[in-house]
């Protein structure tokens, strides 16, 4: 039996990390017209692995998770709820879903992702629980102006020169 190169070996057999996963899901969400911004802090001092905004102003948190340990371990995802007005779990491919159809993981209102560093697919779609008009406004400002600062951040690495 023919063995592959050791340069070869971690390419072929390294899993998936939550880079990947979030590249699949900016890609479904792109071709949803939702546009996607990856670790962005929440009011509540939570940080969110994807917010995405549609042309209706509906945010959307995604909760990435590439292990079972992590995600058994998880107790504060509740605290994204009050941020959007659509929730998903997102996992690679592969990944034991049986947890998501259990109680502490809300089937009922949660939805769920499954992608890989190509492309992402919606299992289930998640209750829309719509926010308050303060709220939406808040996070979309606040959604906005952290996109805003890191283009800028692209175009610029020292803006504080500026001041």
């Amino acid at each position: 039996m023919a063995t592959l190169p050791e340069s070869l070996e971690p390419l072929i057999v390294a899993p998936l990390v939550a880079n990947d996963v979030a590249r699949g899901i900016a890609r479904l969400f792109l071709r949803a017209e939702m546009t996607p911004l990856p670790e962005v802090p929440l009011g509540n001092g939570r940080r969110a692995d994807i917010m995405a905004i549609d042309a209706q102003g509906c945010i959307t948190i995604v909760e990435i998770k590439v292990s079972r340990g992590d995600l058994l371990g998880d107790g504060k995802w509740p605290d994204y709820l009050d941020y959007c007005d659509r929730f998903y779990w997102a996992v690679p491919s592969g990944f034991d879903l049986s947890p998501f159809e259990t109680d502490p993981f809300r089937p009922q209102c949660c939805g769920l992702i499954v992608a890989d560093r190509y492309d992402a697919a919606i299992i289930r779609e998640p209750q829309h629980r719509p926010l308050s008009g303060a709220r939406r406004k808040a996070e979309t400002l606040r959604f906005a102006r952290r996109a805003a600062r890191r283009l800028w951040g692209d175009l610029d690495p020292f803006p504080e020169s500026c001041v």
